[in-house]
């Protein structure tokens, strides 16, 4: 049998916050069961490969940090490949900060004499780090975006995300970001399938957002499951052009469908 691949997202189908959804568990269960291989890909930037597996483990989910992929870790990918030698402004959390600061980038305090301005989700952005993004768009920065999440999920409902920061760095400069690395970007995909040797066709991606996860999938060719565990609801789903393969109440359905 060929290998066999399974790309599963983070937030809002395997845990909300900081608790797993149930059946989560039983559900990555049921893809390691099958031998299918696993690449876990979140759209949150702020963390590292081994603290999202640390965060997994106080779950009682055991996956190794060689079996996760983000935003973050992307983002500082495509940097060290397209900008290695350029001066990188950033506004976004310090998680990221120390992710790019480990592959070897340049960081710069002074939005003036910035190269590429790197725009993510941040806690405390404010009117000055807005003002910040326009003055390096201003002096002709690259514009790269983390991820276009623009909302995420937590227990507590949804909260402001990346998308809704490059959004507004966006609209005050006039100007669209040079790419935005994350899921459902190319960049994303081929990240998540070097986590292992299985083509497109034998893999499929499991997630709860239909312009993230299931697009990502659907452009690859890969086979698509759609959780209602997250974000989208059944009216999204209904008036969607993104159609799933396949839509489950959780991940701990999956068994269903292998």
């Amino acid at each position: 049998m060929p290998s066999r691949g399974a790309i599963v997202d983070l937030d809002g189908t395997v845990y909300r916050g900081d608790a797993p959804i149930p059946g989560a568990r039983q559900g990555i269960q049921a893809l390691r069961n099958a031998e299918y291989d696993l690449c876990f890909f979140s759209n949150n930037p702020t963390k590292s490969q081994v603290e999202f597996a640390d965060r997994l483990a106080e779950m009682d989910l055991t996956v190794s940090p060689a079996e996760i992929q983000s935003a973050g870790t992307v983002t500082a990918d495509y940097l060290a490949a397209e900008h290695a030698d350029d001066r990188l402004f950033l506004i976004g959390a310090p998680g990221l900060h120390a992710q790019l600061a480990h592959a070897g980038l340049t960081l710069t305090d002074d939005p003036e004499t910035a190269e590429v301005l790197v725009a993510s989700y941040a806690r405390d952005f404010e009117y000055d780090d807005m003002t910040d993004g326009l003055h390096a768009l201003g002096a002709g920065a690259a514009f790269v975006g983390t991820d276009p999440d623009v909302t995420i999920p937590t227990a507590n409902g949804a909260v402001p995300g990346s998308g809704a920061i490059i959004r507004a760095i966006a609209g005050v400069a006039e100007r669209e970001p040079d790419v935005i690395v994350g899921k459902p970007a190319d960049h994303a995909l081929t990240a998540a399938l070097s986590t292992f040797d299985a083509a497109p066709e034998n893999c499929l991606v499991v997630g709860d957002r239909l312009d993230t996860d299931i697009a990502m999938g659907a452009r690859g060719g890969l086979e698509t499951m759609l959780v209602r565990t997250g974000t989208t609801d059944d009216d999204t789903l209904a008036t969607s052009d993104v159609t799933p393969d396949h839509v489950l109440d959780s991940l701990g359905d999956i068994e269903t469908v292998l």
